[in-house]
């Protein structure tokens, strides 16, 4: 996986649940699973922005690239 998720550990520090933040971002909690574990095709601008928001976090703080290319991503 070329971006890594690290959104849990962001939720873990700031105290926060995954139902909460849904409650607050206005998504279901099966979209923001899917996010937290990393198999999101895409996520909206938007939903990132409000997570960052509630969070008090930078986008970096979330989603780190790991230096490496996906398969299903080569030219």
């Amino acid at each position: 996986m070329a971006i890594i998720v690290h959104l849990e550990d962001i939720l873990k520090a700031r105290g926060m649940t995954s139902k909460e933040l849904c409650a607050l971002v206005g998504i279901t909690e099966a979209n923001l699973s899917i996010l937290r574990s990393g198999k999101a095709k895409g996520v909206r601008f938007n939903t990132i922005n409000k997570i960052c928001y509630y969070l008090h976090c930078d986008v970096g703080d979330i989603l780190k690239f790991d230096g490496n290319l996906e398969e299903d991503d080569e030219i």
